[in-house]
């Protein structure tokens, strides 16, 4: 019988095992429902470094804000170059007069309602205004500084969403580990109490390995605590947290510098870095402003244009009442010099070089900062370069340290507290070395910072270093 004769109840069954309490979808074709069965039961895809700082880059409320600062910053280049442009202005009036008017010499007084109207429009171009060529000078610097602020906050962004990553997956490695430990523990109080009973044991190794197995329990409870605390902190990042995240692969290396030279770096730190980017645009403004307060002393000189009409429905001033109308059409130069302003010129001069020399400070103060901060992540990466060769090596060693505690300890030429403190000593390297991995990474990106090259590309090789971590959600019928 072929499948599309007899029964029908099963023929929109798919073909094979199905998941276990997997829903049904009565009146759809198998292929469909199998579809749909694969799409709940295949576990999430892990979130990995640049999906989470993708959503920082939407989400950080200080980004966002250092953003809106940048954009409010650069509207003062437009209103300093006004300052360089004509203005146009039209003005015009309406009124209305009612007087008794009296003008002696035995004539009658007379009650006139006079109308009145005008108007006039004026162009303002400034020939002559250097106070304005200099604050146009200066708005451009204070753009600069803010552009540069806003690429630190860039910086910081990456920075401070790559440490929440990594703290976040180093803490759920540190939970795996005080659970593996825990368990290692477990099992070494189980092998305690069948030797005591057996009679090969003292009852001291059995209280030993259960004081082993409460503190490996309450570092386990510590562990999650902690990792609870930095989940906290990438959700303030970032608005939501991932199901899972990508963790770091076992082969994954941090790279050396390039170049491989710490002068090099400090050098380029000092130069590049956005903090003296800032400054160096702050002392370039502050030099304008110096010049613009000095040259209120200087003289101004403006093309001033006007063209105006008024009309009056009679007159006030003589006994004829006739009505009048003009139209006026002006151009000329104006001249403006000051003379004395009561010293408050003198006074802004003053404030705007201490401003300057205050500036100047704050430059070499960031410059030297940029090369304290590669210094120091050159010499982090450095040391964390060996401090992972070395852990490696004791994880290595520690696991064949504890192989060989448990044969002795079975042989009876080890005590229980040997194989206790081995399996202690194995989960705290590789506790250490999972730390060590994550914070060399992490010296690498603040290298970068410092010399001002950290982009979104070295998340990315970054990126290409994880693998997926435990799986997320995943409904109960697909277990």
């Amino acid at each position: 019988m072929r499948p599309s004769e007899g029964n029908t109840t099963n023929r929109n069954r798919p073909p094979g095992p199905a998941c276990r309490g997997a829903p049904a979808f009565p009146g759809l074709p198998w292929r469909t429902v199998l579809l749909l069965a694969l799409s709940y039961c295949l576990p999430l895809q892990a979130a990995d470094l640049i999906d989470v700082y993708r959503l920082a880059r939407d989400n950080d409320p200080a980004y966002e804000s250092a953003r809106h600062a940048l954009e409010a910053v650069q509207q003062r280049i437009p209103q300093a170059r006004a300052g360089l442009l004509p203005t146009i202005a039209l003005s015009g009036g309406n009124s209305r007069n009612r007087s008794d008017v009296d003008f002696g010499q035995n004539a009658p007084a007379q009650d006139r309602d006079i109308r009145s109207w005008n108007w006039e429009v004026r162009l303002t171009q400034p020939i002559v205004r250097v106070q304005n060529v200099y604050a146009r000078d200066e708005a451009e610097s204070l753009a600069e500084q803010a552009r540069a602020q806003f690429d630190e906050a860039g910086q910081e962004l990456i920075l401070r969403v790559a440490q929440a990553y990594f703290d976040v997956v180093a803490g759920e490695e540190n939970i795996a580990v005080a659970q593996a430990q825990l368990k290692a523990m477990e099992e070494q109080l189980a092998l305690a109490r069948r030797g005591f009973d057996r009679g090969t044991t003292t009852i001291t190794d059995t209280h030993e390995a259960r004081s082993r197995v409460d503190l490996a329990r309450a570092e386990t409870v510590s562990a999650q605590n902690d990792l609870e605390t930095k989940r906290a902190e990438l959700e303030k990042i970032i608005g939501e947290l991932p199901p899972s995240l990508a963790v770091l692969r076992p082969s994954s290396v941090a790279p050396r510098p390039d170049p491989d030279d710490a002068r090099a770096w400090i050098g380029q730190a000092r130069e590049n870095h956005p903090r003296v980017r800032a400054q160096e645009a702050a002392l370039r403004a502050t030099e304008a402003a110096v010049r613009k307060n000095r040259a209120e002393h200087l003289p101004t000189l403006n093309l001033v244009a006007s063209h105006g009409r008024n009309k009056a429905s009679g007159s006030l001033d003589t006994p004829s009442d006739y009505s009048t109308a003009a139209r006026s059409n002006v151009i000329g130069l104006q001249l403006n010099l000051p003379l004395y302003a009561g010293g408050a010129t003198s006074a802004r001069v003053s404030e705007a070089i201490a401003g300057r020399d205050r500036t100047r400070a704050d430059l070499e103060a960031a410059r030297r900062q940029a090369a304290t901060e590669a210094r120091q992540a050159f010499a982090g990466i450095a040391s964390g370069l060996s401090r992972i060769e070395a852990l490696a090596s004791a994880v290595e060693s520690g696991h064949s340290a504890v192989e060989g505690n448990r044969v002795g300890y079975q042989l009876g030429i080890r005590i229980n507290v040997d194989v206790l403190n081995a399996e202690q000593q194995l989960h705290a390297a590789r506790r250490d070395l999972t730390q060590a991995r994550y914070e060399t990474l992490m010296q690498g990106l603040k290298l970068k910072a410092a010399a001002g090259v950290l982009g979104e590309d070295d998340l990315m090789a970054i990126n290409r270093m994880l693998g997926q971590g435990k799986s997320g959600w995943m409904p109960a019928y697909c277990e």
